[in-house]
């Protein structure tokens, strides 16, 4: 007789509507994690709710992975919460074909709202993974989901005190962002790129502060190449502040490219920018650090040093530490690896299968 396998279920807002994860630019860190179980626990069915996007409803594979798209980005209102239903339902109608190890919703949202809630009423396990902006004091899910600090998990040092500072209510558990090398390219191209950016490019994301950058160190001749990854809302503002600064031949504008595509110009670059206000993590700059780079940001998601990560507080001190860093010939570019995926996998699992949730 055939065992039926154990079902991990993961509740997403989105996820790519493709199964090649290498081309998908949507959610990397959250990729890297689905891979990392699949490859540590290969016995484990792995189904994904994607709430919103993409905008269909044919299920698909993903990796080898079943994806259910509800497509609620086209709903509004009230018409949005039989999206909630719809996937209420769903699960429970997996639980009924046999066991269920778990459910993982990735940000405290809707996704939450109802992982918790079924846990709750078939005493199935439930963690959160709290990954950016669903720390900030602004989000309204908390109060209706009421969650237990075991069944939330925080992507960073810097989120757990920041849910806990705005929602008074501190996750016990810590399980942070890491990198899946596999995606990296084994030969380490020529480091042809001085200063990189990569990410949406968003008001959030403050990109005209890159631009300065780059201004900056390009008129004392420090930069000759820099490189921004990505598209969005902001994208014609910053090519007219490039043009404006006289940078064309200076800065370049790649557009939206696979992630692969991403990391390959990580492998190129000697100093990642990260301007964001606010950031969980940030996926790109442990990437960066793996790819050989050097990070300036002005976030600090972990208490801990990493080694290569420098935060500064000013633009001012950004442009300093760049210059300096671009200017020694001593600087070496050597990827670092502060947390893997593959043991952030592994935490997931043991927690879901363990007592302390």
């Amino acid at each position: 007789m055939k065992l039926q396998k154990e079902t991990l279920i993961i509740l997403s807002p989105a996820f790519p509507g493709n199964e090649s994860a290498e081309q998908s630019p949507w959610l990397p860190a959250q990729q890297s994690l689905i891979r990392c179980i699949n490859r540590s626990f290969p016995s484990l069915r792995v189904v994904i709710i994607a709430f919103k996007f993409p905008a269909q409803t044919k299920e698909y594979k993903w990796m080898g992975n079943h994806v259910v798209p509800l497509a609620g980005a086209n709903k509004k209102g009230r018409q949005y919460i039989f999206t909630w239903v719809k996937a209420f339902n769903l699960i429970r109608r997996i639980k009924k074909t046999g066991s269920v190890k778990g459910i993982i919703s990735f940000w405290c949202n809707e996704c939450c709202l109802v992982g918790s809630y079924f846990s709750k009423l078939y005493n199935i396990r439930h963690l959160c993974w709290i990954c950016g902006q669903d720390a900030r004091a602004g989000n309204k899910f908390v109060k209706c989901i009421r969650p237990r600090p075991g069944e939330l998990a925080a992507m960073s040092d810097f989120l757990m005190e920041t849910f806990y500072k705005n929602h008074s209510i501190r996750p016990q558990h810590l399980i942070a962002d890491g990198i899946d090398a596999t995606l990296f390219a084994p030969v380490i191209p020529v480091r042809d790129i001085d200063i990189l950016g990569a990410g949406n490019l968003v008001p959030l994301k403050r990109y005209h502060i890159f631009i300065n950058v780059v201004s900056v160190l390009a008129a004392t001749g420090v930069v000759q190449k820099a490189t921004l990854c990505g598209s969005g809302t902001e994208e014609h503002l910053l090519k007219q502040q490039v043009a404006g600064a006289g940078l064309q031949n200076i800065v370049e504008f790649t557009g939206l490219i696979p992630h692969a595509g991403v990391l390959q110009y990580m492998q190129r670059a000697k100093v990642f920018l990260h301007t964001s206000e606010y950031e969980g993590f940030g996926n790109v700059c442990i990437e960066a650090l793996y790819a050989g780079a050097h990070v300036i940001s002005f976030t600090r998601p972990m208490r801990q040093h990493i080694p290569h990560w420098h935060i500064v507080s000013t633009v001012g001190e950004m442009i300093e530490k760049a210059m300096d860093l671009l200017q020694q010939p001593a600087t070496v570019y050597s990827p670092v690896l502060p947390f893997d995926m593959n043991d952030s996998a592994k935490q997931f699992i043991q927690l879901l299968a363990g007592d302390n949730i």
